[in-house]
Parts: C-alpha cells; structure tokens; sequence
C-alpha cells in the first residue's frame, strides 16, 4: 500500500511540474544574465536564437519547450575612457630674488706681537 501511494503522489507532483509550463525564454534570459553578472562578467551578450540554427558562442540554456536556445558569447570590454584633463594653472609670477649684500670675509683680529728689546 505504501508503494502504491508514493507512486500516486510522485505521479502528481509530476503532473504539478509540467502544469506550470516551461519558462518563457525572456525569463529564463534575465535569470541567466543575474548568474552571469554574479560571478564578475561585465562584457557579454545573451542571445535567443532557433535550436537548429549555428551560433557563436556557448549555449548556457534551452527554452521555448525546446526550440530555442540561449547563447552566451563574451565580448571585449568597452575601452576605459580617459580621465579628463585638469584644466590648466596659471604659473605663478616669479617673486623677485632678495638682493643682499655680499658678505664680507670673515678675518680674525691679529694680535700685536710684543716688540722684542734690542741687545
């Protein structure tokens, strides 16, 4: 009997399942994006494009009861733009150089030498 009813429930919940539908594939797309996003990739495209068609890139998913696919393909980033310029400074006026007279040797004082008696 407990068999019976796991099979019964397992059938149901089955059945619940498909009752909601595959997703629509602009759902699944946005939901792939916010993964995709999640784990650091800035440059990349997502596109929807026929199951039998060739595409360049991965397939990451299938939707539209499996008609479609969903094809990742990362891109090169956008080129970093440059800083802008500062604007320009005046320079500043040159100040006049402080003139200062010359300075004058420095000599010490000689001290007279004691005159020396003559025999």
């Amino acid at each position: 009997m407990k068999i019976a009813a796991s099979v019964v429930v397992l059938f149901f919940a089955s059945v619940l399942a498909y009752a909601q539908g595959p997703k629509s594939c602009e759902e699944l797309k946005s939901e792939i994006a916010k993964k995709v996003e999640a784990n650091g990739a800035k440059a990349y495209t997502l596109e929807i494009v026929p199951k039998d068609k060739e595409a360049e890139g991965k397939e990451v998913g299938h939707c539209g009861g499996g008609t479609m696919k969903i094809m990742y393909l990362r891109t090169s980033p956008p080129p970093a733009t440059a800083p802008a310029p500062k604007p320009a400074t005046t320079p500043k006026p040159a100040t006049p150089a402080k003139t200062t007279a010359p300075a004058k040797p420095v000599t010490t004082p000689k001290k007279p030498t004691p005159a020396t008696p003559k025999p």
